[in-house]
């Protein structure tokens, strides 16, 4: 599932190349694929009729695009395998497109013709989907009001984070995790993260210092701005940006998907474990398992 590197590199294509455009038509072509949109296909595609979309925005993974002057936004759930693609309006139709979503004008931008161009939505497995929901005066859809902010957010507290992960009590990678603590990192990015931070995953937050919180959430930090700069991480061709290009951190990958492989700090083979229906990757040499999970 993308997260939140992933979902940035889409937001950024999408404020590219969808921004400030009026919505001319929509064609829902898969009924899952609005299955969210309790009103039907019919009322999704209506509503969005005649809109102009705002500058797409973004919190941890999740992902909408604000329709101006309508306190209503689209919001996107890109599931396993979800993909909203800017394709011309004579390119074929991808086998497993669900939505389309046509547009009245011909602007223009400094890096050449978005006219010309519709967006697409993509889905493979059918888990994603776009709906349609109110937002509040910050513009946040309502649906996601519960999310927190994620780390590369100007406004993330990081006191307040190290107070939660205090109290709440859990072990480290869990927290990661958790959306209502910090939202945005997954499964690869925790691992990442925890093996800059020689941290095993289920190390307990309830002792962590805050000098310690501040050193993982620098490590959180680094390691997406890094997965950013290069479109993030595509193990197969279901992540893609909105071009249909695939992004190559899986290049740079210290700790996720390295069983057997020499830790690139010690030299100690990697290690996997079945963890919360995923699995962990990890040093045995550099993260210690804690006392209590040994």
């Amino acid at each position: 599932m993308p997260e939140l590197p992933e979902v940035e590199v889409v937001r950024r294509g999408l404020e590219r190349w969808v921004a400030h455009r009026a919505v001319a038509g929509v064609e829902v072509l898969h009924p899952r694929a609005v299955r969210r949109h309790t009103a039907g296909a019919d009322d999704f595609a209506h509503r969005l009729k005649g809109h102009r979309v705002g500058v797409a925005r973004r919190r941890g993974k999740y992902l909408w695009l604000p329709l101006e002057d309508s306190g209503q936004a689209v919001l996107a759930h890109l599931g396993m395998s979800g993909q909203l693609l800017v394709r011309p309006h004579e390119a074929p139709d991808e086998k497993h497109l669900r939505i389309r979503v046509r547009f009245a004008d011909t602007l223009t931008s400094a890096a050449g013709a978005a006219g010309g161009t519709e967006l697409r939505f993509v889905d493979q497995r059918t888990f994603g989907g776009l709906s349609l929901h109110d937002t509040s005066e910050d513009g946040l859809p309502d649906v996601i009001a519960h999310i927190a902010r994620d780390p590369l957010d100007p406004l993330f507290d990081d006191e307040a984070f190290h107070q939660a992960l205090r109290r709440k009590r859990t072990t480290v990678k869990r927290a990661l995790l958790d959306q209502s603590l910090i939202s945005g990192v997954g499964n690869i990015y925790a691992d990442e993260a925890l093996w800059r931070s020689r941290l095993h995953y289920d190390r307990p937050t309830a002792g962590f210092t805050r000098p310690r919180t501040l050193e993982l959430l620098g490590h959180v930090r680094d390691v997406m701005n890094a997965a950013l700069a290069v479109g993030g991480t595509s193990f197969d061709s279901l992540y893609v940006n909105v071009n249909g290009e695939s992004g190559y951190f899986d290049r740079s990958l210290d700790a996720y998907g390295r069983e057997g492989l020499p830790c690139k700090r010690c030299g100690t083979p990697m290690r996997r474990r079945p963890w919360m229906n995923r699995s962990s990757y990890f040093c045995p040499k550099c993260q210690r398992v804690p006392r209590a999970s040994s």
